[in-house]
């Protein structure tokens, strides 16, 4: 049933989702993301253009903007499935960013922040996978997509277990299949060999 708590939460996790945190912290430092490196207003295009300090900063405000709405949620006792739309609404105001024209980055460190809210094993996992995926290709899509996929199979094992309330799982699954689209143009690029590939990580 919706509650009015619910629908507001809701609403202000897409809002909260839509702030670019990414694209203000570049700005702040001159760059334009949407015009520099890959042209995406994530965290990694952060990094790639204004270097290691900035991509701090910038993961920080969109891991934030994922867990921050997800937590109240869940200090709020709302149930579950309650839980999972507002952490997938803060998932699509990264990606439809009503400050943006509704265009946006890729979600993976703003569903990693609200995933790290509702299952913090499933988020260390997929961020430790992140880290050594990115440590061996230097190819941030590369690591995002290995570290969905662990997400999945990690969610599935904990259902499994009873360790792990459904409705997150399917958010897990859901999430990895919107990160797997919106990366399908990296996909592309990797199937071909033309992928960004990190040169300078400091």
């Amino acid at each position: 049933m919706l509650t009015i708590p619910h629908l507001a939460l809701t609403l202000i996790a897409y809002l909260v989702g839509s702030i670019p945190f990414s694209l203000l912290v570049a700005r702040a430092r001159g760059v334009d993301l949407r015009l520099a490196g890959s042209g995406n207003v994530g965290a990694a295009n952060v990094w790639r253009t204004c270097g290691f300090g900035a991509f701090v900063a910038a993961l920080s405000g969109d891991m934030l903007k994922g867990a921050l709405p997800t937590l109240a949620a869940q200090m709020l006792n709302l149930p579950p499935l309650a839980v999972v739309t507002v952490g997938a609404a803060a998932m699509l105001g990264h990606t439809r960013s009503i400050f943006l024209r509704f265009r946006g980055g890729k979600a993976v460190a703003t569903g990693g922040g609200a995933l790290l809210a509702m299952a913090p094993l499933v988020a260390l996992a997929g961020l430790a996978t992140w880290g050594v995926t990115f440590g061996v290709t230097r190819i941030s899509a590369v690591a995002s997509l290995a570290a969905a996929a662990v997400c999945g199979v990690i969610a599935a094992v904990l259902l499994a277990l009873e360790i792990l309330p459904l409705e997150y799982a399917l958010f897990v699954w859901g999430a990895v299949v919107a990160i797997v689209i919106l990366h399908r143009s990296n996909i592309r690029r990797l199937r071909a060999g033309t992928e960004n590939r990190f040169e300078k990580l400091f």
